[in-house]
């Protein structure tokens, strides 16, 4: 579909620029306004960071294919890039269990919640998660490198991924089919872990006498769902289309690849800047300041 790159390009250029724009301007509130300083919103600047550097990690390749057709890509360059991708995906998996566990506490035991996580402690955590991250993912590029590739090779993507650069190769992979698989499990052992702090908030809500009281409780875990679901969604459905639709348009492959890179980083501050008040009325005033 190469007649049509620039049409893509013009959508794409200007979710890249909201992504950025609106992950930046998340990160400069946290970090300006001293009300914001709180673990809900320092978990939040965590994730901002993550779609800020998924956001760069995905930009030259995506901006080179759709606005110049160029689609060539040096080995070097597309294991680092393979490595940045994986690793703030890592990172941004890690943030949203967190952020289910804060919500958990925060709902289960609210009186004790801000001498539980404090700024301490949320720093440790935060530097732990990230460290795990990166560890998880550093062996990605120097397993790829020990590959050989013998012909021209063509990546499904409109950037490099691990299992997709692996797949080219024509020397023996299994190392990277076994590690590969070992990282994916522990997405899925993460996933799966949301999802038990999600049950659990439930069976607390569920608990509450009053049905307003149960909504407002809810209204502070609905930001972060959509989070999840907006992050996991393309990836579960990425990983099941090739097992359950066997003949599936490798367009539609593409798309909800590039979805999955595109949409969290465009979406995740538009839904915290429209559901969380304290974000929203931030940014009111700061707009009101400028215009007068």
């Amino acid at each position: 579909m190469e007649h049509a790159h620039i049409w893509f390009a013009i959508p794409i250029c200007l979710m890249y620029l909201i992504a950025i724009l609106g992950n930046c301007t998340i990160l400069y509130l946290i970090k300006t306004e001293t009300s914001l300083h709180e673990p809900m919103y320092y978990f939040l600047s965590m994730l901002a960071f993550s779609d800020l550097g998924l956001s760069i990690s995905s930009l030259p390749t995506m901006l080179r294919i759709f606005l110049f057709n160029a689609t060539g890509i040096s080995p070097d360059a597309c294991f680092a890039q393979e490595f940045f991708i994986h690793v703030f995906s890592a990172m941004e998996s890690s943030v949203l269990l967190i952020m289910s566990v804060d919500r958990f506490i925060a709902i289960y035991n609210p009186l004790k919640y801000t001498s539980i996580l404090t700024s301490v402690r949320v720093i440790k955590i935060s530097l732990i998660f990230a460290s795990l991250s990166i560890s998880l993912v550093l062996p990605f590029p120097f397993i790829l490198k020990r590959l050989r590739f013998c012909k021209k090779n063509l990546l499904s993507h409109s950037y490099c991924l691990h299992q997709d650069v692996m797949k080219l190769a024509c020397s023996d992979n299994r190392v990277n089919v076994i590690y590969g698989l070992f990282v994916a499990q522990t997405a899925m052992l993460v996933l799966v872990c949301i999802s038990v702090s999600y049950m659990l908030i439930l069976k607390i809500v569920l608990g509450i006498a009053s049905h307003k009281g149960r909504l407002k409780v809810l209204n502070t875990c609905i930001s972060h769902i959509c989070a999840v679901l907006i992050f996991y969604v393309p990836i579960v459905t990425l990983a099941a289309l090739p097992r359950f639709a066997k003949r599936v348009s490798p367009v539609i492959t593409v798309i909800i690849a590039d979805i999955f890179l595109l949409v969290p980083p465009l979406m995740n501050p538009i839904v915290y800047s429209v559901k969380s008040q304290q974000i929203r009325n931030r940014i009111l005033v700061k707009l009101c300041d400028k215009q007068g």
